[in-house]
C-alpha cells in the first residue's frame, strides 16, 4: 500500500512542477504565490489521494478476509456434513452388526427369486422363496446344496445362488433396511406424528414394515405437510405441541404410501430379507379335477409366482421389466383372457365384492386409506403376491398385512 502511495505522489509532483515553470503570460507579479498555493494544493490532494488509495486497500483487504472467511466457512461446513456422514455411517454398521444374528450368513444372489425346497433336488417340493437379497442363516452344505434357515422357512437351496462369508457381510452392511416390527395384533397408523391425527391405517404384526424416516425434523413435516396433507388432516391437531414430540415418532412407507407410528407401539430393527413361505394350495387348486374357476385361479396364481422379485415401475404394466400394482394384477388376468381396468380403484369397482369367509384362490385384495390405492393378488394361505413398491418390487405379503378396503371376484 505504501508503494501505491509514493507512486502517485511521485505523479502528482511531475504534474505539479511542469506547470509552475511552464511561462503565462500577464501572472509574472504572482509568481511567488504562484509558487506556495500550488505546492499546498498538491500536498492537499496527495493527502486525499493517500486517504483513497489507503481506504480502498483497506476495502479490498476487507473483502479478500471475508471471502477467505466464506470459503473457510464453506469448507468447514462440507467437513462437518462430511463426518457427520461418516458418523452416521458407522452408527448404521454398527446397529446392522448387533441386530442381524446369523451363525453363517448367506445372502441370495439371484435376479428375481430363489426356490427353497423340502429336501435337495430339483424334484423336490417347493416351501419357500428367496427374493435377491433375502438373507439365511446356512445350517450345512453338502453335494451343492445348502440347508438355510430364514424367517419361519427351513429347507434346501442351491449353494450356487448364495453369497457368504466376508461378501456376505459386506453386501448386508449395504441393503439391510431399517423396519418396525408391530408390537401389538393391530396397529393405528396417523395422517401425521401425533395421536390427534386421523387414522391412517390398520397394520399387522404378521409384517415388519420398512421405516422410511427414523428422525422427524420440524422442517422435514413442514415440507412433507405441504406437500401432502390437506386442511383435513390437521384439523384439531395442536401443531406446537406435535412439533414437539417428534422424536417419539417414525415414519413408514407402506407400499407407496407414507404414514406415521408412535416408536412405543414398534420395535426398530435392522433386518434383511426373510424367505416367504409357499403353500401347496394353489398348485392343488390349479390341480382340482374341477374344470371350473378354481382351476383357472390355481393357473393364474401359478403364472403370477414367476414375476416374483420383478421389478416395480410407477405407471408401469410389463410384467418383466416393471409394473405397478394395477399393472400387475391387469396383465396377470389379461393372460387369462380376463378384461381388468388399468387402475386400482376401477378395478375394485368392476369386480364382485365377497366376505373374508369366503375368499378364494385369485380373488383380488384392495386397500387404501379411504378411498382404494393398492390392490392385490391373493394366492391362498393368507398370502398375496403384489407390485408393492421400488424397493421392493413384486412381492409376496400378508393377505392382511394392513387392513383391506375390499375383496373383489373377477370371474
Amino acid at each position: 500500500m505504501k508503494r501505491r502511495c509514493m507512486e502517485g505522489a511521485a505523479i502528482g509532483l511531475t504534474l505539479a512542477a511542469f506547470c509552475l515553470f511552464v511561462p503565462n503570460p500577464g501572472q509574472a507579479a504572482t509568481a511567488n504565490l504562484l509558487e506556495e498555493k500550488p505546492l499546498a494544493g498538491i500536498t492537499l490532494s496527495l493527502d486525499h489521494y493517500c486517504e483513497n488509495v489507503m481506504e480502498n486497500a483497506a476495502e479490498e483487504a476487507k473483502q479478500e478476509a471475508e471471502e477467505q472467511e466464506s470459503g473457510s466457512s464453506q469448507d468447514t461446513d462440507k467437513e462437518k456434513k462430511d463426518k457427520k456422514s461418516e458418523k452416521e455411517k458407522k452408527e448404521r454398521e454398527k446397529k446392522i452388526k448387533l441386530n442381524l444374528k446369523y451363525d453363517k450368513l448367506g445372502i441370495a444372489k439371484v435376479d428375481t427369486y430363489l426356490n427353497v425346497r423340502s429336501k435337495p433336488g430339483e424334484s423336490s417340493k417347493i416351501i419357500g422363496k428367496m427374493t435377491r437379497n433375502t438373507g439365511c442363516n446356512i445350517l450345512n452344505t453338502k453335494k451343492g446344496w445348502s440347508k438355510i434357515e430364514s424367517g419361519n422357512v427351513k429347507g434346501y437351496v442351491k449353494t450356487e445362488y448364495l453369497i457368504t462369508g466376508k461378501e456376505a457381510e459386506a453386501r448386508a452392511l449395504k441393503v439391510a433396511t431399517l423396519r418396525a416390527v408391530v408390537n401389538t395384533q393391530t396397529l393405528n397408523v396417523r395422517y401425521l406424528p401425533t395421536t390427534e391425527s386421523r387414522i391412517y391405517d390398520q397394520l399387522s404384526e404378521d409384517e415388519e414394515y420398512t421405516v422410511e424416516r427414523e428422525h422427524l425434523s420440524k422442517d422435514s413435516i413442514k415440507t412433507y405437510m405441504a406437500k401432502h396433507s390437506s386442511k383435513k388432516d390437521t384439523n384439531g391437531v395442536d401443531l406446537g405441541a406435535m412439533y414437539d414430540d417428534l422424536e417419539n415418532w417414525v415414519m413408514l412407507s407402506v407400499d407407496s404410501e407414507k404414514m406415521f407410528v408412535s416408536k412405543d407401539l414398534v420395535t426398530l430393527k435392522y433386518k434383511l430379507n426373510r424367505a416367504v413361505t409357499i403353500k401347496e394350495e394353489a398348485h392343488r387348486a390349479a390341480s382340482s379335477s374341477d374344470s371350473g374357476s378354481s382351476s383357472v385361479a390355481g393357473s393364474i396364481v401359478s403364472y403370477a409366482m414367476q414375476f416374483l422379485g420383478n421389478p416395480y415401475v410407477w405407471g408401469g404394466t410389463s410384467l418383466t421389466n416393471g409394473t405397478d400394482c394395477s399393472g400387475f394384477t391387469m396383465g396377470i388376468y389379461r393372460h387369462f383372457g380376463y378384461s381388468l381396468p388399468r387402475v386400482s380403484a376401477a378395478q375394485a369397482a368392476a369386480t364382485r365384492t365377497v366376505s373374508a369367509s369366503d375368499v378364494q384362490v385369485g380373488d383380488l385384495f384392495f386397500y387404501g386409506s379411504g378411498r382404494v390405492s393398492h390392490v392385490a393378488l391373493y394366492i391362498g394361505n393368507g398370502q398375496i403376491i403384489h407390485a408393492s413398491n421400488a424397493r421392493d418390487g413384486i412381492k409376496i405379503s400378508s393377505a392382511y398385512y394392513r387392513k383391506p378396503l375390499k375383496i373383489g371376484r373377477v370371474m
